[in-house]
């Protein structure tokens, strides 16, 4: 009987040694199933429609829904209760907010970059061959109501201009004179461009490559202005994981292949 006892007890000991001496379960991934709602800025619209393709190809089980508008309306949006999962701007001032105000969950993850341009119906009636033109008189120029940041980066880029030889005292006065129209953002600037409303716009170079009814008029690279986009996830996400797992996917390789495919920089 003793000895059957001591039997066990070896067994179990060795059992117990064995289990100690294994190495250790590898860490499961975060979950990525689930559906996603994502705010983005309007300049993400289409390079977005080929990130959800690529993402739910890659991950199955997971749904992206997007919606689209200027980045500082889906700011208010989202502080505002409005039940997104993950906000993409094109600047980080407003995801900044969103995590300044406790709205967000972790820091702001800057995922890409872009530069501005001018663009011009393919005809381009008012004869705009530099940044210049856009004071002359009778130009039609379409930009974005205030606030929204391409019209941030443009009266940047406005008097990044004025410093350079060639443009009047006066050029940033004379531009804004010429305003005919303030879009929401700026993927109306390159509608209304491209239908003839209006002789010219400013627009992330991004935007330009989505219209083949404009074309562009280069800025100096000195005087251009460096646009860089950030994402958050929001703090009341009922998705936390999957959100995450999405934004570190675009800001990765695979993201940066798709956004470079449309124009977009590395984020600086």
């Amino acid at each position: 009987m003793k000895s059957r006892h001591n039997l066990l007890v070896a067994g179990l000991t060795v059992a117990i040694a064995a289990c100690s001496s294994a190495a250790p379960a590898a860490p499961t991934a975060a979950p990525v199933g689930g559906e996603v709602q994502i705010y983005a800025a309007s300049s993400l619209h289409a390079v977005l429609a080929t990130a959800k393709t690529a993402y739910e190809t890659a991950h199955p089980g997971a749904k992206l829904t997007i919606s689209t508008d200027s980045s500082t309306a889906l700011e208010t949006k989202i502080e505002q209760g409005a039940p997104a999962d993950v906000f993409l701007s094109a600047d980080t001032k407003s995801p900044q907010s969103v995590v300044d105000k406790g709205l967000a969950s972790g820091a702001v993850v800057k995922f890409a970059g872009n530069l501005l341009t001018v663009i011009v119906p393919t005809a381009n009636p008012a004869g705009v061959k530099t940044p210049a033109d856009l004071a002359n008189a009778g130009v039609k120029v379409i930009a974005c109501a205030v606030g929204v940041p391409i019209q941030t980066y443009t009266a940047t880029l406005l008097a990044n201009l004025v410093a350079k030889a060639g443009y009047a005292a006066d050029f940033a006065a004379k531009y804004t004179a010429n305003v005919v129209s303030a879009e929401d953002n700026a993927g109306g600037i390159v509608t209304k461009v491209g239908l003839g409303e209006g002789d010219a716009g400013i627009v992330y170079l991004s935007d330009a490559k989505t219209s083949n009814k404009v074309i562009t008029v280069a800025i100096p690279d000195s005087a251009n202005v460096p646009a860089t986009y950030g994402g958050v996830v929001v703090k009341a996400s009922v998705n936390q994981a999957a959100a995450t797992a999405f934004l570190t996917w675009l800001a990765g390789p695979d993201g940066q292949a798709i956004l470079a495919s449309f124009g977009f920089l590395p984020a600086s």
